[in-house]
């Protein structure tokens, strides 16, 4: 008998402990988890303090 082995998936990557992907076919795939990387990256720059002014991006930084 084979033992099966356990997958962990990086916390970020995983919604409420949904393991399931979302689409059918490795494109539409790949292109949801660009998109999702994508988002958290972009949630987590305007944390640190990201604006956009007359088409320009900003990132003020902190001083302390």
């Amino acid at each position: 008998m084979l033992a099966r082995r356990q997958v962990t998936l990086p916390r970020w990557l995983v919604h409420r402990g949904n393991r399931r992907l979302r689409y059918r076919g490795t494109i539409a795939n790949n292109t949801w988890l660009h998109h999702r990387a994508a988002a958290l990256n972009l949630r987590r720059l305007i944390n640190l303090g990201l604006t956009r002014t007359h088409h320009t991006w900003h990132l003020d930084m902190a001083t302390g």
